[in-house]
């Protein structure tokens, strides 16, 4: 099949949180490239899938088909080398519900939750609005690279941590962890009887010379005490279908996480988030494929573009998912000096590093999930404001 890329696709006034929220958000019209979906069509068989359900006409009360778990389970074998069982999955509406019902299953009101800052906003939420003590396991830098800080991680499992949320892929830095590190991670958990819950939302987004593991494939020690979150969404833009997976080899984990999910009324699936899961895991790859090769010469897009036009800001290159990390400090603005000025001076929406804690500080994060026509016109925007800063 062929696919189009570099097809621009007007999705202004389709309720669309990036594209028509962006106002209300930033405060005026800018070019968007803040919220973490892409500009791109799904693949034609998650769109027939979808099509020929709507064209029943009748969207009754629907149930989660065995075919689905099977789907999910030969994707994993598939994709990522992790053979599992189908009744270790569950269908959510979400991987943030998901964590947020890992938080309240595994630990109580006052117990100590790590992540590894600067992390995805909603890690933070999930433990505060529920009544947990956040700890930060800040990670370093390094060559432009991120990389877990392990005193510091023994350090705060030693407080008394219940529960670590691992970000896997890593967003915003892009970093894809080696199993070397996973390990050395997943052991220091278990020595204190951490929970791990790993969020592998973006694992499908992985780029040349890299490969992501799930942590629970490494071990049996791991994989009992492991709660993976997966989804389609990032992977074959369809996050609006509230359609995710939470995989739990350990029975007694299984059983303490579905009584808690029980609590919350939600006992049926989104039928077209049913469809289009089915249909991505079954036909989608082949569509992946070509994506990633796209989405791989974005990457090179931005960091030629970078050190050719505007070499005060460095890329990050991330190993995995379509989110630059952009290290803004030479131009020495304040944060929220910064988001002005990218707002006001370049008509550009990118994410605050701070969104991710206060280690973003100088960052900026920037969705390149998009037809390279407007991430050109995205960075020549950059370009053209911060001359403009340079020549005061």
């Amino acid at each position: 099949m062929e696919y189009n890329f570099d097809e621009v696709i007007d999705r202004r006034d389709t309720d669309s949180v990036k594209w028509d929220h962006a106002r209300d958000v930033f405060g005026r019209d800018v070019l968007p490239m803040w919220v973490a979906d892409m500009d791109f069509k799904s693949p034609k068989p998650v769109i027939d899938a979808i099509v020929k359900h709507a064209n029943y006409g009748v969207y009754g009360y629907t149930y989660r088909p065995g075919r689905l778990n099977e789907a999910i389970a030969d994707w994993m074998q598939r994709r990522h080398g992790w053979k599992i069982e189908k009744d270790w999955i569950f269908y959510m509406p979400g991987v943030v519900p998901s964590i947020n019902t890992a938080v309240q299953a595994f630990t109580k009101e006052g117990d100590s939750v790590i992540i590894q800052t600067p992390v995805y906003h909603p890690f933070f939420v999930a433990v505060k609005y529920n009544g947990r003590r956040l700890l930060r396991n800040p990670l370093k830098q390094m060559d432009g690279q991120y990389l877990m800080d392990y005193e510091d991680l023994k350090d705060k499992l030693d407080m008394g941590a219940k529960m670590a949320i691992l970000c896997s892929p890593h967003n915003p830095g892009g970093r894809v962890w080696k199993a070397e590190e996973l390990e050395r991670f997943g052991k220091l958990c278990k020595s204190k009887d951490a929970v791990i819950v790993s969020d592998e939302i973006h694992s499908d987004i992985v780029y040349n010379g890299n490969k992501h593991i799930p942590i629970a494939s490494i071990s049996s020690e791991l994989s009992e005490r492991t709660i993976t979150c997966i989804a389609p969404s990032k992977t074959f833009n369809i996050a609006g279908l509230s359609a995710s997976a939470v995989i739990i080899p350990d029975e007694t984990l299984r059983r303490r996480f579905a009584d808690t999910f029980k609590k919350t009324g939600i006992n049926t699936g989104n039928l077209f988030g049913i469809e289009a899961m089915e249909a991505a895991y079954t036909h989608g790859e082949e569509w992946l494929e070509k994506l990633l090769v796209y989405l791989e010469g974005n990457i090179s897009f931005i960091d030629d573009y970078l050190k050719k036009n505007i070499p005060d800001l460095k890329l990050f290159r991330p190993q995995g998912t379509y989110l630059a990390w952009v290290d803004c400090r030479r131009l020495g603005l304040k944060q929220s000096m910064l988001e002005k000025f990218f707002v006001e001076k370049a008509g550009i929406g990118l994410t605050s590093g701070t969104d991710f804690g206060e280690e973003g500080e100088g960052f900026m994060r920037l969705n390149f999930g998009c037809p390279r026509s407007i991430l050109e016109e995205g960075l020549n925007r950059i370009d053209k404001a911060v001359k403009s800063l340079q020549s005061r």
